[in-house]
């Protein structure tokens, strides 16, 4: 895949060398006039996530993938315990993955975590970004005066403290809850993914997640947002749909799956998601 050889402003690799260790792949409609489309997925997965989602948009679109640098995908050592301490080196990698691409504008589909870097990218540089589809997207997880985040601090201490004890058993925990409907395939690729992460950079990125605050920002946003929350997520309470709705700047619509739960319907509901996706970047 070619790139150019523009500087990675932040990590010091050149671009073509990031598109390399973040595993960079652009699949589907290739050609350059089609519409580009980048899939970003969250915390403990890696870009296989979006297996399922990718056959519905491959004719139309030019789908780019990545990995996170924390993805158990990516060679550990590129992991800077240093940088990686905010949401906006995720940020940087996103916006350097475009210039190395020579893509100027793209529709954005980001999970979780990435909803939110998404969120960050488009504040940046909001002429690269068409619109935003948040899938499980939070700007804060932890609860607050007149805002329910979801977890009270007491409860993520807990959480914290069990990966760190025995990180194979809350895999197992965490797996089923986070899926959250009776998807037993989904489960074990979740499962799988999170193996496959170095326990301590799970946990340093959950705490970095879990330490983000990204309310007071919401209203920088110009670019077109959709929002897409299943019918019970066990990390995202309906009300931060709803907040999520009342404080992006930009037009914002919200897209509820009626008939879908958990934190990851690309992984256990691809074709309930796949329709909703496609109207909401036709619309």
């Amino acid at each position: 895949m070619g790139g150019s050889n523009s500087n990675w402003s932040s990590g010091g690799a050149t671009g073509s060398k990031l598109l390399e260790m973040l595993n960079v792949r652009v699949v589907g409609n290739v050609d350059r006039p089609a519409p580009a489309l980048v899939l970003s997925h969250g915390i403990g997965t890696d870009q296989s996530a979006w297996n399922r989602i990718v056959p519905y948009f491959e004719r139309d679109y030019r789908i780019v993938l990545y990995d996170l640098v924390c993805a158990g995908s990516v060679n550990p050592d590129h992991f800077d315990f240093r940088r990686y301490v905010t949401l906006d080196a995720y940020v940087d990698d996103l916006l350097a993955i475009l210039d190395a691409l020579r893509i100027d504008r793209c529709f954005f589909v980001g999970h979780s975590v990435s909803a939110m870097i998404g969120i960050l990218a488009a504040i940046r540089r909001p002429d690269a970004f068409l619109k935003l589809i948040l899938i499980g997207a939070s700007p804060r997880f932890l609860n607050d005066e007149n805002y329910h985040g979801g977890f009270e601090e007491g409860e993520i201490e807990t959480v914290f403290a069990a990966m760190e004890s025995n990180y194979e058993a809350w895999v197992r925990g965490f797996a089923p809850l986070a899926v959250g409907a009776d998807v037993p395939e989904a489960v074990r690729e979740f499962s799988r993914t999170l193996f496959n992460m170095r326990p301590d950079i799970t946990l340093f990125v959950s705490r970095t997640v879990f330490n983000s605050d990204l309310r007071g920002v919401l209203g920088l946003v110009r670019v077109p947002c959709v929002i897409v929350q299943t019918a019970k997520d066990v990390s995202v309470p309906p009300s931060v749909a709803g907040y999520l709705k009342a404080h992006l700047g930009g037009r914002t619509t919200t897209e509820l799956l009626h008939h879908t739960e958990g934190h990851l319907p690309h992984l256990s509901a691809p074709a309930a998601l796949a329709p909703v996706i496609r109207r909401s970047l036709s619309r």
